[in-house]
Protein backbone atom coordinates (compact mmCIF):
# COMPACT_ATOMS: atom_id res chain seq x y z
CA UNK A 1 0.00 0.00 0.00
CA UNK A 2 1.41 3.56 -0.69
CA UNK A 3 0.38 6.50 0.92
CA UNK A 4 1.76 10.04 0.83
CA UNK A 5 1.64 12.21 4.02
CA UNK A 6 3.26 15.48 5.23
CA UNK A 7 2.05 14.26 9.33
CA UNK A 8 5.98 13.26 9.48
CA UNK A 9 6.69 16.44 9.00
CA UNK A 10 7.86 19.15 12.23
CA UNK A 11 5.99 22.37 11.62
CA UNK A 12 8.11 24.59 10.74
CA UNK A 13 11.00 23.10 10.32
CA UNK A 14 13.60 24.38 7.83
CA UNK A 15 15.75 23.11 4.58
CA UNK A 16 19.47 22.90 4.54
CA UNK A 17 21.31 21.92 1.21
CA UNK A 18 24.42 19.76 0.90
CA UNK A 19 25.79 23.15 -0.71
CA UNK A 20 23.84 25.97 0.92
CA UNK A 21 20.35 26.78 2.77
CA UNK A 22 17.07 26.70 1.39
CA UNK A 23 14.74 29.31 2.16
CA UNK A 24 11.95 28.25 4.44
CA UNK A 25 9.18 28.91 1.94
CA UNK A 26 10.21 26.08 -0.04
CA UNK A 27 8.83 24.02 2.29
CA UNK A 28 5.96 23.73 0.37
CA UNK A 29 7.57 22.67 -2.56
CA UNK A 30 8.52 20.04 -1.32
CA UNK A 31 7.58 16.95 -3.26
CA UNK A 32 5.15 14.18 -1.28
CA UNK A 33 7.18 11.31 0.41
CA UNK A 34 5.64 8.30 -0.43
CA UNK A 35 5.11 5.55 1.98
CA UNK A 36 5.56 1.73 0.79
CA UNK A 37 3.50 -0.40 3.26
CA UNK A 38 3.23 -3.66 1.70
CA UNK A 39 6.28 -6.43 1.42
CA UNK A 40 4.76 -8.02 -2.21
CA UNK A 41 6.55 -7.01 -5.35
CA UNK A 42 5.66 -4.31 -7.22
CA UNK A 43 5.13 -3.83 -10.51
CA UNK A 44 6.98 -2.03 -12.69
CA UNK A 45 6.55 2.10 -12.58
CA UNK A 46 6.16 3.06 -16.41
CA UNK A 47 7.72 6.46 -16.94
CA UNK A 48 5.21 9.13 -16.88
CA UNK A 49 7.26 11.71 -17.48
CA UNK A 50 10.44 12.55 -18.34
CA UNK A 51 12.62 10.59 -21.13
CA UNK A 52 11.43 7.27 -21.54
CA UNK A 53 13.07 3.62 -20.26
CA UNK A 54 12.58 -0.11 -19.76
CA UNK A 55 11.65 -0.30 -16.09
CA UNK A 56 13.36 -2.58 -13.80
CA UNK A 57 11.41 -4.80 -10.91
CA UNK A 58 12.26 -4.91 -7.44
CA UNK A 59 12.08 -8.02 -5.85
CA UNK A 60 9.37 -7.30 -2.58
CA UNK A 61 10.34 -4.27 -3.49
CA UNK A 62 8.71 -1.18 -5.25
CA UNK A 63 10.42 2.15 -7.24
CA UNK A 64 10.35 5.84 -5.75
CA UNK A 65 8.03 7.97 -7.56
CA UNK A 66 9.09 11.40 -8.57
CA UNK A 67 7.82 14.76 -9.98
CA UNK A 68 9.63 16.66 -12.90
CA UNK A 69 9.82 20.61 -11.55
CA UNK A 70 11.37 23.04 -14.52
CA UNK A 71 13.08 19.75 -16.02
CA UNK A 72 14.61 18.11 -13.05
CA UNK A 73 13.37 14.71 -11.79
CA UNK A 74 12.61 15.47 -7.61
CA UNK A 75 12.56 12.74 -4.78
CA UNK A 76 11.72 12.57 -1.48
CA UNK A 77 13.04 10.17 0.99
CA UNK A 78 12.31 9.77 4.67
CA UNK A 79 14.95 8.04 6.85
CA UNK A 80 12.61 7.06 9.21
CA UNK A 81 12.05 4.02 11.96
CA UNK A 82 10.38 1.12 9.71
CA UNK A 83 9.10 -2.40 10.35
CA UNK A 84 9.38 -5.03 7.76
CA UNK A 85 8.53 -8.72 7.30
CA UNK A 86 11.01 -10.90 7.13
CA UNK A 87 8.77 -13.78 6.01
CA UNK A 88 5.26 -14.58 7.01
CA UNK A 89 5.56 -15.27 11.60
CA UNK A 90 8.77 -13.10 11.92
CA UNK A 91 8.76 -9.07 11.81
CA UNK A 92 11.81 -6.59 12.14
CA UNK A 93 12.09 -2.98 13.47
CA UNK A 94 14.79 -1.62 11.29
CA UNK A 95 15.87 1.72 10.08
CA UNK A 96 15.10 2.23 6.46
CA UNK A 97 13.61 4.54 3.98
CA UNK A 98 9.74 5.87 3.12
CA UNK A 99 8.26 3.08 5.18
CA UNK A 100 10.60 0.03 3.65
CA UNK A 101 14.27 -1.25 3.84
CA UNK A 102 15.04 -1.21 1.68
CA UNK A 103 14.18 1.72 0.81
CA UNK A 104 12.34 2.33 -3.03
CA UNK A 105 14.49 1.87 -6.01
CA UNK A 106 15.64 5.24 -7.67
CA UNK A 107 15.23 4.58 -11.44
CA UNK A 108 16.85 7.84 -13.43
CA UNK A 109 17.88 7.92 -16.96
CA UNK A 110 21.39 9.01 -18.15
CA UNK A 111 21.57 12.83 -18.34
CA UNK A 112 18.70 13.60 -15.94
CA UNK A 113 19.35 15.96 -13.45
CA UNK A 114 18.35 14.93 -10.25
CA UNK A 115 17.01 16.56 -7.15
CA UNK A 116 16.80 14.41 -4.25
CA UNK A 117 14.92 16.14 -0.56
CA UNK A 118 16.04 13.92 2.39
CA UNK A 119 14.14 13.81 5.38
CA UNK A 120 15.57 13.07 8.98
CA UNK A 121 13.10 11.25 11.45
CA UNK A 122 15.92 9.25 13.27
CA UNK A 123 17.07 9.45 16.30
CA UNK A 124 20.20 10.76 15.24
CA UNK A 125 21.88 12.41 12.42
CA UNK A 126 22.41 10.63 8.94
CA UNK A 127 23.48 11.30 5.48
CA UNK A 128 22.90 9.62 2.25
CA UNK A 129 25.84 8.37 -0.13
CA UNK A 130 25.20 7.87 -3.95
CA UNK A 131 27.34 4.35 -3.83
CA UNK A 132 29.22 5.19 -7.25
CA UNK A 133 27.88 7.83 -8.43
CA UNK A 134 30.33 10.28 -10.54
CA UNK A 135 29.05 13.46 -9.14
CA UNK A 136 30.33 17.29 -7.25
CA UNK A 137 32.75 16.28 -3.95
CA UNK A 138 30.30 17.97 -1.77
CA UNK A 139 27.27 15.76 -2.90
CA UNK A 140 28.86 12.70 -2.53
CA UNK A 141 27.03 12.19 1.39
CA UNK A 142 29.70 11.81 3.72
CA UNK A 143 29.13 13.32 6.96
CA UNK A 144 32.24 15.73 7.81
CA UNK A 145 33.87 15.44 5.04
CA UNK A 146 31.86 16.77 2.07
CA UNK A 147 29.07 17.97 3.70
CA UNK A 148 27.17 18.51 7.94
CA UNK A 149 25.17 15.49 8.98
CA UNK A 150 21.58 15.92 8.43
CA UNK A 151 20.42 16.75 12.14
CA UNK A 152 16.82 14.78 13.56
CA UNK A 153 13.71 17.09 11.95
CA UNK A 154 16.26 18.28 9.27
CA UNK A 155 16.18 17.79 5.43
CA UNK A 156 19.30 18.08 2.80
CA UNK A 157 18.58 18.37 -0.69
CA UNK A 158 21.16 16.31 -2.79
CA UNK A 159 21.11 17.96 -6.74
CA UNK A 160 23.48 16.22 -9.74
CA UNK A 161 23.10 14.62 -13.15
CA UNK A 162 23.37 11.43 -13.36
CA UNK A 163 26.47 11.18 -15.73
CA UNK A 164 26.97 7.28 -16.35
CA UNK A 165 24.39 4.21 -17.12
CA UNK A 166 24.58 0.98 -14.53
CA UNK A 167 23.45 -0.05 -11.20
CA UNK A 168 24.41 1.95 -7.79
CA UNK A 169 23.47 1.60 -4.53
CA UNK A 170 22.94 4.15 -2.06
CA UNK A 171 23.17 4.33 1.92
CA UNK A 172 24.31 6.45 4.95
CA UNK A 173 27.91 7.30 5.65
CA UNK A 174 27.07 8.59 9.49
CA UNK A 175 27.58 6.23 12.15
CA UNK A 176 27.33 3.57 9.01
CA UNK A 177 27.94 0.44 10.98
CA UNK A 178 24.64 1.21 13.51
CA UNK A 179 22.65 2.73 10.37
CA UNK A 180 23.49 0.10 7.67
CA UNK A 181 22.88 -2.73 10.06
CA UNK A 182 19.59 -1.31 10.76
CA UNK A 183 18.82 -2.15 7.14
CA UNK A 184 19.54 1.62 5.54
CA UNK A 185 20.05 1.37 1.98
CA UNK A 186 18.09 1.22 -0.98
CA UNK A 187 18.86 0.81 -5.17
CA UNK A 188 19.63 3.35 -8.10
CA UNK A 189 19.46 2.07 -11.41
CA UNK A 190 20.35 4.84 -14.15
CA UNK A 191 19.38 3.67 -17.71
CA UNK A 192 20.86 4.63 -20.74
CA UNK A 193 19.44 7.38 -22.66
CA UNK A 194 20.38 6.25 -26.19
CA UNK A 195 21.44 2.41 -27.59
CA UNK A 196 24.49 1.49 -25.91
CA UNK A 197 26.88 -0.61 -27.55
CA UNK A 198 27.23 -3.08 -24.56
CA UNK A 199 23.92 -2.60 -22.68
CA UNK A 200 21.23 -4.74 -24.72
CA UNK A 201 17.55 -4.50 -24.18
CA UNK A 202 15.64 -7.16 -21.88
CA UNK A 203 12.19 -8.41 -21.37
CA UNK A 204 12.95 -8.51 -17.35
CA UNK A 205 15.11 -6.60 -15.31
CA UNK A 206 15.14 -8.02 -11.69
CA UNK A 207 16.97 -5.97 -8.89
CA UNK A 208 18.18 -7.54 -5.34
CA UNK A 209 20.00 -6.35 -2.89
CA UNK A 210 21.65 -8.78 -0.52
CA UNK A 211 21.78 -7.40 3.12
CA UNK A 212 21.54 -9.29 6.24
CA UNK A 213 20.54 -9.00 9.88
CA UNK A 214 21.53 -10.47 13.70
CA UNK A 215 17.91 -10.99 15.42
CA UNK A 216 17.88 -13.38 18.14
CA UNK A 217 14.30 -15.32 18.86
CA UNK A 218 11.83 -13.77 20.38
CA UNK A 219 13.51 -9.92 19.98
CA UNK A 220 12.52 -7.60 17.29
CA UNK A 221 15.78 -5.51 16.89
CA UNK A 222 19.22 -6.06 14.96
CA UNK A 223 22.00 -6.70 16.95
CA UNK A 224 24.10 -4.21 15.68
CA UNK A 225 27.83 -4.42 16.77
CA UNK A 226 27.48 -8.26 14.65
CA UNK A 227 30.44 -8.17 12.30
CA UNK A 228 30.41 -11.72 10.55
CA UNK A 229 27.83 -14.00 12.57
CA UNK A 230 24.64 -12.62 11.41
CA UNK A 231 21.43 -15.30 11.86
CA UNK A 232 19.40 -13.94 9.07
CA UNK A 233 20.87 -14.10 5.23
CA UNK A 234 18.28 -11.87 2.98
CA UNK A 235 17.72 -10.36 0.14
CA UNK A 236 15.82 -7.20 0.34
CA UNK A 237 15.48 -7.47 3.82
CA UNK A 238 13.46 -11.16 3.00
CA UNK A 239 14.25 -14.59 4.11
CA UNK A 240 12.68 -17.77 2.14
CA UNK A 241 10.07 -18.31 1.97
CA UNK A 242 9.23 -14.54 2.14
CA UNK A 243 11.09 -13.51 -1.17
CA UNK A 244 9.00 -14.16 -4.13
CA UNK A 245 10.56 -15.99 -7.05
CA UNK A 246 11.55 -14.50 -10.17
CA UNK A 247 8.76 -14.94 -12.98
CA UNK A 248 9.50 -15.07 -16.63
CA UNK A 249 8.89 -16.25 -19.72
CA UNK A 250 10.09 -19.19 -21.70
CA UNK A 251 12.84 -17.59 -24.35
CA UNK A 252 12.98 -14.27 -21.94
CA UNK A 253 16.39 -12.43 -21.87
CA UNK A 254 16.84 -11.70 -17.99
CA UNK A 255 18.63 -9.24 -16.06
CA UNK A 256 19.30 -9.48 -12.51
CA UNK A 257 21.19 -7.01 -10.66
CA UNK A 258 22.51 -7.71 -7.26
CA UNK A 259 23.76 -5.25 -5.13
CA UNK A 260 25.98 -6.70 -1.42
CA UNK A 261 25.62 -4.51 1.63
CA UNK A 262 26.68 -7.14 3.79
CA UNK A 263 29.81 -7.84 5.59
CA UNK A 264 30.80 -10.47 3.67
CA UNK A 265 31.13 -12.48 0.17
CA UNK A 266 28.27 -14.22 -1.67
CA UNK A 267 28.19 -16.93 -4.67
CA UNK A 268 25.10 -16.60 -6.52
CA UNK A 269 24.31 -19.27 -8.32
CA UNK A 270 21.38 -20.14 -10.42
CA UNK A 271 20.32 -23.28 -11.60
CA UNK A 272 19.44 -24.91 -14.93
CA UNK A 273 21.40 -21.56 -17.29
CA UNK A 274 24.67 -20.52 -17.83
CA UNK A 275 24.83 -16.66 -17.87
CA UNK A 276 27.42 -13.46 -18.22
CA UNK A 277 28.30 -10.69 -16.32
CA UNK A 278 27.20 -7.56 -18.00
CA UNK A 279 28.07 -5.26 -15.52
CA UNK A 280 29.96 -4.27 -12.22
CA UNK A 281 29.93 -1.18 -9.95
CA UNK A 282 31.63 0.49 -13.05
CA UNK A 283 29.21 0.21 -15.40
CA UNK A 284 28.68 -2.01 -18.45
CA UNK A 285 31.26 -5.16 -18.99
CA UNK A 286 32.58 -5.16 -22.61
CA UNK A 287 31.17 -8.19 -24.51
CA UNK A 288 34.96 -9.73 -25.30
CA UNK A 289 35.18 -9.76 -21.46
CA UNK A 290 32.35 -12.18 -20.65
CA UNK A 291 32.30 -15.76 -20.72
CA UNK A 292 29.65 -18.16 -19.28
CA UNK A 293 29.15 -18.96 -15.45
CA UNK A 294 26.53 -20.25 -13.16
CA UNK A 295 27.81 -18.63 -9.94
CA UNK A 296 29.26 -15.26 -9.87
CA UNK A 297 30.62 -13.97 -5.90
CA UNK A 298 29.43 -11.09 -5.06
CA UNK A 299 31.78 -9.00 -2.61
CA UNK A 300 31.13 -6.36 -0.28
CA UNK A 301 30.24 -3.48 -1.40
CA UNK A 302 30.30 -4.44 -5.05
CA UNK A 303 27.30 -4.96 -7.85
CA UNK A 304 26.68 -7.84 -9.82
CA UNK A 305 24.81 -7.76 -13.17
CA UNK A 306 24.07 -10.65 -14.83
CA UNK A 307 22.32 -11.76 -17.91
CA UNK A 308 20.38 -14.83 -19.15
CA UNK A 309 18.20 -16.10 -21.81
CA UNK A 310 15.58 -18.07 -19.93
CA UNK A 311 14.85 -21.05 -22.10
CA UNK A 312 14.68 -23.90 -20.28
CA UNK A 313 10.92 -24.43 -18.50
CA UNK A 314 10.84 -25.18 -14.70
CA UNK A 315 11.31 -24.31 -11.15
CA UNK A 316 14.93 -23.45 -11.34
CA UNK A 317 16.72 -22.58 -7.64
CA UNK A 318 18.89 -19.24 -7.38
CA UNK A 319 20.37 -19.05 -4.14
CA UNK A 320 23.79 -18.03 -2.56
CA UNK A 321 26.10 -21.06 -2.23
CA UNK A 322 27.51 -20.39 0.97
CA UNK A 323 24.95 -23.05 2.70
CA UNK A 324 24.49 -21.57 5.73
CA UNK A 325 23.43 -18.38 4.28
CA UNK A 326 20.55 -20.34 2.95
CA UNK A 327 19.21 -21.09 6.63
CA UNK A 328 17.25 -18.63 8.77
CA UNK A 329 18.04 -17.72 12.30
CA UNK A 330 20.41 -20.31 13.67
CA UNK A 331 22.50 -20.87 16.95
CA UNK A 332 26.10 -20.87 16.31
CA UNK A 333 27.08 -22.85 19.31
CA UNK A 334 24.77 -25.96 18.38
CA UNK A 335 27.15 -29.30 18.92
CA UNK A 336 27.61 -32.06 15.76
CA UNK A 337 25.39 -34.90 16.95
CA UNK A 338 25.60 -37.23 13.76
CA UNK A 339 26.08 -40.71 14.49
CA UNK A 340 26.06 -40.32 18.17
CA UNK A 341 23.28 -42.97 19.09
CA UNK A 342 20.88 -40.67 22.03
CA UNK A 343 17.43 -43.43 21.67
CA UNK A 344 16.12 -43.37 24.94
CA UNK A 345 18.11 -40.16 25.77
CA UNK A 346 15.27 -37.83 24.54
CA UNK A 347 12.19 -39.63 26.51
CA UNK A 348 13.58 -38.89 29.94
CA UNK A 349 14.56 -35.50 29.19
CA UNK A 350 11.36 -34.65 28.06
CA UNK A 351 10.11 -35.66 31.45
CA UNK A 352 11.63 -33.03 33.24
CA UNK A 353 11.38 -30.44 30.15
CA UNK A 354 8.01 -31.62 27.94
CA UNK A 355 9.14 -29.61 24.65
CA UNK A 356 12.88 -30.48 24.54
CA UNK A 357 14.07 -31.78 21.42
CA UNK A 358 17.47 -33.05 20.53
CA UNK A 359 18.52 -32.95 16.90
CA UNK A 360 21.52 -33.65 14.40
CA UNK A 361 22.11 -37.21 15.18
CA UNK A 362 20.90 -37.74 10.84
CA UNK A 363 22.09 -34.05 9.91
CA UNK A 364 19.73 -31.21 9.98
CA UNK A 365 16.70 -32.59 7.41
CA UNK A 366 14.27 -33.51 10.09
CA UNK A 367 14.02 -30.06 11.21
CA UNK A 368 12.16 -29.32 8.08
CA UNK A 369 9.62 -31.22 9.05
CA UNK A 370 9.57 -30.73 13.08
CA UNK A 371 6.38 -29.50 14.11
CA UNK A 372 8.70 -27.84 17.60
CA UNK A 373 7.86 -25.21 19.10
CA UNK A 374 9.46 -21.69 18.30
CA UNK A 375 10.14 -18.86 20.17
CA UNK A 376 7.68 -15.48 19.52
CA UNK A 377 9.00 -13.80 16.32
CA UNK A 378 11.69 -15.61 14.95
CA UNK A 379 11.66 -18.19 11.98
CA UNK A 380 12.87 -22.02 11.49
CA UNK A 381 16.22 -22.92 10.30
CA UNK A 382 15.14 -24.61 7.20
CA UNK A 383 11.18 -23.75 5.70
CA UNK A 384 9.31 -23.25 2.67
CA UNK A 385 7.18 -26.39 1.13
CA UNK A 386 7.72 -26.94 -2.67
CA UNK A 387 5.47 -29.85 -4.54
CA UNK A 388 7.18 -32.91 -3.31
CA UNK A 389 8.10 -32.19 0.12
CA UNK A 390 10.35 -29.46 2.28
CA UNK A 391 12.39 -27.37 0.06
CA UNK A 392 15.00 -27.31 3.12
CA UNK A 393 16.01 -23.78 2.57
CA UNK A 394 15.84 -20.46 4.06
CA UNK A 395 17.53 -17.21 3.70
CA UNK A 396 19.24 -16.43 0.28
CA UNK A 397 17.05 -18.65 -1.87
CA UNK A 398 14.71 -18.26 -4.44
CA UNK A 399 12.98 -20.13 -7.72
CA UNK A 400 13.22 -18.76 -11.03
CA UNK A 401 10.26 -19.63 -12.44
CA UNK A 402 9.95 -20.22 -16.28
CA UNK A 403 6.83 -20.93 -18.48
CA UNK A 404 5.56 -21.07 -21.58
CA UNK A 405 2.59 -19.89 -20.98
CA UNK A 406 3.80 -16.57 -19.34
CA UNK A 407 2.42 -13.15 -20.27
CA UNK A 408 4.96 -10.76 -21.71
CA UNK A 409 4.20 -7.75 -19.00
CA UNK A 410 2.80 -10.84 -16.40
CA UNK A 411 5.13 -11.25 -13.20
CA UNK A 412 2.65 -13.22 -11.74
CA UNK A 413 3.24 -16.44 -9.74
CA UNK A 414 2.52 -19.43 -12.07
CA UNK A 415 2.70 -21.62 -9.53
CA UNK A 416 4.32 -24.99 -9.47
CA UNK A 417 5.85 -26.50 -12.97
CA UNK A 418 3.64 -29.59 -13.76
CA UNK A 419 6.60 -31.79 -15.52
CA UNK A 420 6.37 -33.71 -18.41
CA UNK A 421 5.99 -37.51 -17.64
CA UNK A 422 8.70 -39.39 -17.49
CA UNK A 423 11.40 -36.04 -16.57
CA UNK A 424 11.33 -36.20 -12.52
CA UNK A 425 14.06 -38.03 -10.67
CA UNK A 426 11.92 -41.57 -9.39
CA UNK A 427 12.64 -44.50 -6.82
CA UNK A 428 14.44 -47.65 -8.20
CA UNK A 429 12.18 -50.69 -8.00
CA UNK A 430 13.52 -52.92 -10.26
CA UNK A 431 16.43 -56.08 -9.13
CA UNK A 432 18.65 -55.16 -6.22
CA UNK A 433 22.26 -53.69 -6.84
CA UNK A 434 25.34 -56.00 -6.47
CA UNK A 435 27.15 -54.81 -3.81
CA UNK A 436 30.17 -52.21 -5.45
CA UNK A 437 33.61 -53.13 -5.87
CA UNK A 438 36.19 -51.54 -4.06
CA UNK A 439 39.54 -52.90 -5.10
CA UNK A 440 42.83 -50.59 -6.53
CA UNK A 441 44.31 -50.58 -10.11
CA UNK A 442 46.14 -53.78 -9.19
CA UNK A 443 42.69 -55.62 -8.14
CA UNK A 444 43.40 -55.60 -4.47
CA UNK A 445 40.90 -54.64 -2.12
CA UNK A 446 41.38 -51.11 -0.96
CA UNK A 447 38.68 -51.41 2.11
CA UNK A 448 40.63 -54.08 4.48
CA UNK A 449 37.88 -56.26 5.59
CA UNK A 450 39.80 -59.31 7.45
CA UNK A 451 41.97 -59.05 10.45
CA UNK A 452 45.47 -60.20 7.77
CA UNK A 453 44.63 -57.34 5.71
CA UNK A 454 44.47 -54.60 8.38
CA UNK A 455 47.89 -55.43 9.05
CA UNK A 456 49.63 -52.68 7.05
CA UNK A 457 53.30 -51.89 7.31
CA UNK A 458 54.19 -48.12 7.22
CA UNK A 459 57.36 -46.27 6.41
CA UNK A 460 57.64 -42.65 7.32
CA UNK A 461 60.45 -40.27 5.93
CA UNK A 462 61.64 -37.55 8.22
CA UNK A 463 61.91 -34.35 6.02
CA UNK A 464 65.24 -32.99 6.45
CA UNK A 465 66.65 -29.50 6.35
CA UNK A 466 64.90 -26.39 7.18
CA UNK A 467 66.30 -27.38 10.74
CA UNK A 468 64.49 -30.43 10.88
CA UNK A 469 61.32 -29.22 10.52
Amino acid sequence: MLMTTRRRFLAGAGLLAAAGTVNRSALAALPEPVIQTSAATAAPLSPPNGRPYDPVVTLNGWTAPWRMNNGVKEFHLVAEPVEREIAPGMVARLWGYNGQSPGPTIEVVEGDRVRLFVTNRLPEHTTIHWHGQRLPNGMDGVGGLTQPQIAPGKTFVYEFVARRPGTFMYHPHADEMVQMAMGMMGFWVTHPRDRHPHIARVDRDFCVLLNAYDIEPGSYVPKINTMLEFNLWTWNSRAFPGIDSLNVRKGDRVRVRIGNLTMTNHPIHIHGHEFEVTGTDGGPTRPESRWPEVTTDVAVGQMRQIEFVADEEGDWAMHCHKAHHTMNAMGHEVPTMIGVDHRGLVENIQKLVPDYMLMGERGMADMGEMEMPLPDNTLPMMTGQGPFGSIEMGGMFTVLKVRREQKRDDYSDPGWFKHPQGTVAYEWAGAGLAEPARSDSAGRSSMPRTESEQSIEMTVRKPTGHQGH
